[in-house]
């Protein structure tokens, strides 16, 4: 089968990224076989090729995203059968999406963007404990997602969003944007909150310590990346850290089966209509690479999906 390999461990760009005929991935007992029709793109794919990880066999097929066809299960597995639709998130340790065939853990079915943005939400966050909330990146992957998913549960939503994308966040209905890039944004949530601070922050882009100024009392600061350096000794705030693959390297089965949980959950939204994954561009195999650099320029808003089909 054809694959997307980091070739060694010199190859830490894009351009060294290789095509290659790699063996069928090996079947688990608890595992489900998938065959690849489509992948999604997101920012941890090009930040591993620099970064690798330790435990990295070489070659190495990248990706954590997949959408496919159930093509065989393990013995142990009893909730999939061939054929069945599947999606699935990857352990960024092991062999990964990019490929068309890929093995995964039964429990596992999840999606990076809209999933990030559940758990920050709906498993990080007190939502009881908020009514306004401030998302960083909204034109992202994980900040479209979290917009949608925060004005679903009847939240006041802000967001920072350059303003080349505000048209392209504009359908999601935030409360407000506001462009970073031309306005000081703790002065901007002062003043949206009536000098109180915003209940809930979700940090998508790092650099949590200079959000701490825009929490209200008792407010709560979810941080994709890096939490703050400093906790502060003179706020009463709550401050998470999200790692939606430390599932799989937690060695905890509840929380492996929980990605699944949330990933029928945020399904279930999709096929209702509530949430809208906004897909902004389809590209073919050979245009993955492509679609990567993208993301790590900053061209992308929405999210990027890859086809296998007719490869």
């Amino acid at each position: 089968m054809q694959a997307l390999v980091v070739p060694d461990p010199s190859a830490q760009t894009m351009e060294q990224l290789q095509w290659q005929e790699r063996p069928m991935p090996n079947l688990g007992p608890t595992e489900v076989l998938i065959k690849t029709p489509a992948v999604g793109l997101n920012p941890v794919d090009f930040k591993l090729v620099a970064a690798g990880n330790a435990a990295w066999q070489y070659p190495h097929t990248l990706g954590l995203d997949t959408a496919g066809i159930v093509e065989a299960v393990g013995a142990e597995v009893t909730n999939f059968r061939p054929g069945e639709r599947v999606c699935g998130h990857a352990n960024l340790a092991n062999n990964g999406t990019f490929a068309e065939y890929v093995s995964l853990p039964a429990a596992a079915a999840s999606l990076c963007a809209g999933l990030t943005a559940y758990q920050a939400l709906l498993r990080k966050a007190n939502l009881n404990a908020a009514q306004t909330v401030l998302i960083h990146a909204g034109a992202g992957g994980v900040g479209s997602m979290a917009i949608q998913l925060a004005k679903a549960a009847g939240k006041t939503v802000f967001t920072t969003v350059s303003q080349a994308k505000q048209a392209f966040v504009a359908p999601l209905h935030p409360d407000a944007q506001i462009d970073y890039h031309h306005e000081d944004v703790t002065t901007r949530i002062q003043d949206l909150t009536q000098q109180h601070g915003v209940d809930l922050l979700i940090n998508t882009i790092g650099h949590a310590d200079a959000d701490l100024p825009r929490l209200a009392y008792n407010g709560q600061l979810v941080c994709v990346l890096a939490t703050p350096d400093h906790f502060p000794s003179n706020q009463v705030v709550t401050i998470s850290k999200l790692d939606l693959g430390g599932a799989h390297r937690s060695g905890n089965p509840a929380q492996v089966a929980d990605l699944g949980q949330m990933t029928a959950a945020l399904l279930a939204l999709v096929q209702a209509g509530k949430v809208d994954p906004l897909i902004t561009q389809v590209l073919h195999r050979d245009q993955l690479v492509t679609g990567l650099q993208q993301l790590q320029a900053g061209q992308v808003v929405g999210k990027l999906v890859v086809t296998f089909d007719a490869c």
